[in-house]
């Protein structure tokens, strides 16, 4: 089967729609969220072949397939991150400085930052005694590094 579009996102399901359905999963890396064309396997060992007509970045619950009886859902795996929790604006700048001087890519959820895991980031963040912790976790979309030039 090629999956040419997205068809919506889980969340827009209604809670009926999803328990009247078979769910199946693609799980999937961070990294891969932003390829436009690859192969996978759901978690039932159906291949799929994924072609996006438009560029489109996949995100975490995003339905690929979708009939009466079943669903194909994105599921992101986990990442190694570093959760940063700043506690003033006046330290969240200077962490964003620090970070964007290592052109190293942030999310952010609420009052966490998330980056992926860089021990000499983590090193820094101690010696500055800024409040953050190794975690793995799904993130919802992809880490996107900036394309710049000084």
């Amino acid at each position: 089967m090629i999956i040419d579009k997205v068809v919506t996102h889980i969340d827009s399901l209604s809670e009926e729609e999803r328990k009247s359905r078979h769910i199946e999963k693609v799980f999937l890396q961070s990294d891969d969220l932003v390829k436009r064309i690859q192969r996978v396997v759901t978690d039932h060992g159906k291949e799929l072949g994924i072609s996006l007509a438009h560029a489109k970045e996949l995100v975490h619950g995003d339905v690929l397939y979708m009939d009466d009886h079943s669903l194909i859902v994105i599921h992101v795996l986990p990442d190694e991150l570093l959760v940063i929790y700043p506690r003033t604006i006046k330290e969240m700048g200077e962490v964003a400085h620090s970070l964007g001087n290592r052109h190293l890519p942030a999310q952010f959820e609420g009052e966490k930052m998330l980056v992926q895991y860089d021990y000499l980031v983590e090193e820094l963040l101690q010696k500055d005694g800024i409040p953050c912790s190794r975690e793995k976790m799904a993130v919802r979309k992809a880490f996107r590094h900036v394309d710049h030039r000084h």
